[in-house]
């Protein structure tokens, strides 16, 4: 009989492409595609491979069904090994084998410090570095490993080595450098050969934050690279950065994330990363001091290019300049084709709006000039796209074009960290479903190397508050472990020694900013790893955060002290609660005491339940103790004799239910009464900001109040989701009205049109309304939990979960009056179906339908 099942996507720690892996024991995970109801692993077997494709160890049959995140099987990996793994599987009842997988490979990157024999080179002022050298014959392969102390690109024998955009990225410098490993064998000649780089600022040179934050880690930028050359013989040639590299100034004569870049294409030697190049004229570089110890592998994929957009409108500005409607704000830049007279300047100008007059409204970018200007070299058609900086944008602005602009000459080019997609939703509302594309749109915008607030004004950082509410949203949109794994990292190494997280990771201290402690912000060090486990499956990730898990809240519980109370110091409270003026966005409705006690509770519970998984008995007593006494201190302190909270706002209530911080079931049903109570006296508007906005819908709907929910999700007016989508929105807005209801853009300091905090929501629509749900960790068992309303006639949502495809699905059949739920259960994998009228049933692989009375 044919073989149903096949072993796929052999894959390592969170990695799509295994090519300079930072670990000695990667974990290996695979997915099973079979069309046989109800299969399961049972005995696996892994082989692991060397470059001649010889087996060097073999696990033989293992009884086991685990198949994501496996320990690394064999020896340890060394520096530079590479292996080819892969895998079969055998089902129920020791059906089979599978055929093998096919022989995925993985290479470890440069592990010790040791291996680097290259060191950092700076031309100071000068952006251009070069070295020429030469081969022998009879090379087989070829690496480059290559940082910068600021942002890279690197030519090889005049063609540009990888496909990264703003490498290596950001992180907590003074701790951790990424560097990036290329396979250059295809770019190699024997004989003269000649490596050239570009420089650009970046985060470690460039100006960060509101205030005068230029130079932030360092006074020069700097390049590291090495290349490797493997011969047939067993033998490696290296050439490093070094004393015998040459630099000269280039022709981006300015780069700056927040201001833009400025290009001179006359300064360009033609030829100047070829072999033969004359550098006669070029200034020698200097060696820069640093620890090779700093030194990491990438956890993630790197910033690549993603999509490409044409322009789906052109526009006058008042003063007679062409405006360029790309019909979606996104993060990236702009890439140009244009012919003119040498000189010429193009200038480029970005925003995310228009004003009253239709002109670019900047006034949202604050003090970033978001401005690109490209000089033309005069020798026939140019193409230009800047190296070094990104905006965040819908409309762009062109002066300086010679002769009558073509749109068809300009095009939008998306950047953002190159994750897999994974998620996916839809419904019978054309509004909805634009709703959860713009959280799509600002996971996207905001996804450049960390997970940032916005994309487009003089901040860009790395919010915790912001990250904390969203991740359960971006793992079900994204492959987004790895990321994450690498925020958490800096996260950690950016926390004081009293426990304290700053506000945004990597932490940069700027005029107007301390790094005091926060509730829901610096929680981001507990919640995000618990949800990067249960999401995942990834314990690994809590064992490498759990001292910093614990810190923080052994941090605050010492601030809140023997009343377990946390009301003093700042607190940004239920940020951007609609009710707070434009220039006091803490000002909100419900205490801030009540919200850092609330998060103090449940970050204690949560440690609580990592230690347990971790097998930590002691702390799991420990903090299950902390976490009851400040529930009780809680109740105490902010909930009333007639059971309303202090305040008596959405928010607080939604703290109360989804954190379980009320001691019995009749005075969660009171709070969820009162809850739909407040929601129905603010006219089924939304009341909440960053804090209360993740938690409400869910709170409601576990009171029984799936209706008020529905109508708050579906509301129209201001402020609402739906408002934004009413008004042009494509991606989630930081303030509910960002653009007042006549048109104009909110007056405060802070509003930007590209903020996923509130587009938190996409989790409630993937888990509530599809009714897809996590039942365990990386979604070995799925809760299917669908609960239609609203006048929605359909929905449904699909994962690419680490054990494959899952889809749930709902539609109602006026016909008979009934809910037809439809369920994909991917092999290896179960799933718990529990109808609206409470039927639950147990399935296993396989697709899955059930029909129930509705309406």
């Amino acid at each position: 009989m044919e073989c149903r099942v096949k072993v796929t996507d052999v894959r390592f720690e969170h990695h799509r492409e295994a090519l300079g892996i930072g670990v000695h024991r990667p974990r290996v995970s695979w997915t099973t595609v079979t069309d046989a109801t109800g299969w399961r692993q049972t005995v696996r077997q892994i082989q692991v491979l060397d470059e001649a494709g010889t087996v060097v160890w073999d696990t033989g049959r293992e009884k086991t069904g685990e198949s994501v995140l496996v320990p690394w099987p064999a020896p340890p990996l060394a520096s530079r090994d590479r292996r080819r793994v892969r895998v079969r599987v055998w089902g129920p009842d020791g059906a089979g084998p599978s055929p093998w997988s096919e022989a995925v490979p993985v290479e470890a990157a440069l592990l010790r410090p040791g291996d680097w024999t290259a060191a950092f080179v700076t031309g100071g002022a000068d952006r251009l570095l070069r070295h020429g050298f030469d081969l022998r014959d009879g090379f087989v392969s070829a690496r480059l490993y290559a940082t910068a102390l600021g942002v890279y690109e690197i030519e090889l024998n005049g063609t540009r080595v990888g496909d990264h955009v703003l490498a290596p990225g950001w992180t907590s410098y003074r701790n951790r450098l990424r560097y990036q490993t290329y396979d250059v064998t295809d770019l190699l000649r024997p004989g003269p050969n000649a490596l050239g780089a570009l420089l650009g600022d970046g985060w470690y040179h460039g100006r960060l934050g509101w205030a005068d934050g230029s130079a932030y880690y360092g006074d020069e930028v700097a390049l590291l690279a090495q290349l490797e050359v493997r011969y047939a013989d067993g033998t490696i040639d290296r050439v490093g950065t070094g004393p015998g590299w040459t630099c000269a100034p280039g022709p981006i004569v300015a780069s700056d994330l927040y201001d833009g870049e400025r290009h001179d294409a006359r300064a360009e030697p033609p030829g100047w990363s070829m072999p033969g190049f004359d550098d006669e004229a070029w200034g020698a570089v200097r060696v820069v001091a640093a620890d090779p110890a700093r030194l990491v592998a990438p956890d993630g994929p790197p910033v690549r290019r993603t999509e490409v957009l044409e322009p789906v409108a052109v526009t006058e500005s008042p003063d007679g300049h062409p405006i360029l409607d790309f019909g979606q704000n996104i993060a990236g830049r702009l890439r140009i084709r244009v012919s003119g007279p040498a000189g010429r300047v193009v200038t480029l100008r970005h925003a995310e709006v228009l004003d009253e007059r239709g002109g670019l409204c900047v006034r949202p970018l604050r003090t970033a000039r978001a401005t690109d200007e490209y000089v033309l070299r005069g020798t026939g058609t140019e193409e230009w796209e800047p190296r070094f900086t990104y905006h965040g944008f819908r409309y762009a602005e062109v002066r300086g074009w010679p002769g009558t602009l073509d749109p068809a000459d300009v095009r939008a080019v998306v950047c953002h960290t190159d994750m897999t997609r994974t998620g996916r939703f839809t419904c019978s509302d054309p509004m909805l479903n634009r709703l959860h594309e713009n959280a799509v749109w600002s996971m996207r915008g905001n996804f450049v190397d960390l997970p940032t607030d916005c994309p487009q004004r003089d901040e860009r950082f790395g919010w915790t508050g912001d990250a904390q509410v969203f991740a359960p949203a971006a793992a079900f949109l994204y492959a987004c472990g790895g990321l994450f794994a690498s925020w958490l990292t800096d996260l950690a190494a950016e926390q004081h020694d009293d426990g304290l997280v700053p506000p945004y990771v990597p932490y940069v201290k700027v005029e107007g900013d301390g790094a005091q402690p926060a509730a829901a912000w610096g929680d981001a060090a507990v919640i995000v790893p618990w949800t990067m486990y249960r999401r995942f499956g990834d314990r690994d990730v809590l064992r490498r955060q759990y001292p910093s898990m614990r810190a923080w809240v052994d941090g605050i519980a010492a601030l809140a002290g023997d009343r377990y109370v946390w009301d003093t110091g700042f607190q940004f409270g239920d940020w951007l609660d609609p009710a707070a003026p434009p220039d006091r966005p803490d000002a909100t409705r419900t205490p801030h005491g009540l919200v850092a006690t609330a998060y103090l509770a449940y970050s204690a519970g949560l440690v609580a339940r990592t230690a347990e998984v971790l097998g930590e008995t002691a702390d799991r007593e420990r903090y299950d103790d902390l976490a009851g006494r400040v529930r009780a201190a809680f109740r105490a302190k902010y909930q009333g004799p007639d059971g309303r909270l202090t305040g008596d706002s959405q928010t607080g209530y939604a703290l109360a239910l989804g954190f379980g911080l009320l001691e019995d079931a009749a005075s969660r049903r009171a709070a969820g009464r009162r809850l739909a109570e407040v929601v129905r006296r603010d006219g089924h508007r939304i009341g909440t900001g960053f804090v209360g906005t993740p938690l409400v819908c869910d709170a409601l709907c576990d009171a029984g109040e799936h209706e008020t929910a529905y109508r708050l999700v579906l509301q129209r007016a201001c402020p609402s989701w739906l408002y934004q989508v009413t008004m042009g929105a494509t991606t989630i807005w930081e303030r509910w009205d960002s653009l007042l209801p006549d048109g104009t853009v909110n007056p405060g300091t802070m509003t930007s049109f590209n903020h996923y905090a509130y587009g938190a929501v996409a989790d409630w629509l993937h888990r509530v309304v599809a009714g897809l749900a996590p039942d365990e960790p990386g979604y070995r068992r799925l809760l299917v939990r669908p609960r239609p309303g609203g006048g929605l006639t359909h929905a449904s949502a699909t994962l690419d979960t680490p054990y494959g495809r899952a889809e749930a699905g709902w539609r109602l059949l006026p016909a008979t009056r009934e809910l037809q739920v439809e369920v994909l259960v991917p092999p290896n994998a179960t799933a718990r179906v529990i109808l609206p009228a409470g039927e639950t049933t147990d399935v296993t692989a396989g697709r899955h339908t059930f029909r129930a009375p509705f309406g």
